[in-house]
């Protein structure tokens, strides 16, 4: 009797072995392997799929390949046509500049040289300067002293009493008293309207020994008032 039950207690061994076997088993190569087919797959459908994109004007009709070629042709006239336009404009606008530029500077060399021949009216910042000489002192060398030392400091434009300086203005001495300009004559007080450097100019007339000093000493009385805007009128004949 005890043969019958060792038989029944033995494990079947031979058929779990035969579901051991078959059982799948994933190992670290076969997973590389897979992987590796997949992105071979993927580079192969998109290769392929290049060269149906490659072989569309390949596999496309005559007619239709004629009509894109005229498609292209015109768009590309058409670009053609715009860029000369483009050029055009450019040169006409550069012409134009050009024209614009030239005119301008003329305009400019035209007001500075009226200015300084004195046949154009100016306005700007500058000092008035104003000598009475109640003593009857003043003589054409003070006057002429005081123009110059009013340029060499930077006077752009020169008004006395009612004569507009000019390059070539003289001054004269008139028996009985007064100063002849420019063969217009002037008495006192003797009214300087000057346009320029405010600051340079009355520096320059105030200095000690200088243009107000001399005045002083010969009797007469000379005042600089700086002022924002100073207007000249008066213009010398053209």
């Amino acid at each position: 009797m005890s043969e019958p039950e060792e038989k029944k207690e033995a494990p079947p061994g031979g058929r779990q072995g035969l579901v051991d076997l078959l059982r799948p088993r994933l190992t670290r190569a076969q997973f590389a392997g897979g992987l590796l087919c997949l992105l071979l797959g993927f580079a192969v459908v998109a290769q392929v799929e290049a060269n149906k994109r490659d072989t569309t004007f390949a596999s496309a009709r005559q007619d239709e390949l004629v009509g894109i070629l005229s498609d292209l042709s015109q768009r590309s006239e058409r670009l053609r046509g715009d860029l000369r336009e483009l050029e055009d404009t450019k040169a006409e606008l550069e012409r134009d500049g050009q024209g614009e530029t030239a005119l301008r500077d003329a305009r400019e060399r035209a007001t500075a040289y009226g200015l300084l021949a004195g046949t154009l009216p100016a306005e700007g910042p500058g000092i008035e300067l104003l000598i009475d000489d109640p003593a009857g002192k003043v003589r054409a060398v003070h006057l002429l002293d005081a123009l110059q030392e009013l340029r060499d400091a930077g006077a752009e434009v020169v008004q006395i009493n009612d004569v507009r300086a000019g390059a070539g203005t003289y001054f004269v001495d008139i028996a009985g008293g007064g100063v002849e300009v420019d063969g217009r004559s002037l008495r006192a007080p003797y009214r300087f309207l000057v346009i320029g450097d405010a600051h340079t100019m009355t520096t320059a007339l105030d200095i000690p020994g200088g243009v107000i000093k001399v005045l002083e000493n010969a009797g007469a009385r000379a005042a600089v008032t700086a002022r924002p805007k100073v207007e000249i009128r008066v213009t010398r004949p053209g």
